[in-house]
């Protein structure tokens, strides 16, 4: 496996990983909501909002492989 074909996969393995994350932290989020932990709450959900973020230039990066 040549360095350019491992790192296409780990940019793959990466998005993957990270998705299943943005998915977690919401879950959390509104964990965190309904024991009354707003302010908690609410930087989970920044969190979910810079990793989908992330999410995007995984995908670009893996576009220009």
């Amino acid at each position: 496996m040549t360095d350019l074909e491992k790192l296409k996969h780990l940019l793959e393995h990466w998005l993957e990983h990270n998705e299943a994350h943005v998915k977690t932290y919401g879950e959390w989020a509104s964990k965190a909501e309904s024991l009354d932990k707003k302010d908690l709450a609410d930087i989970l959900r920044q969190i979910v909002e810079e990793s989908k973020k992330l999410n995007v230039l995984f995908s670009k990066a893996m576009e220009t492989i």
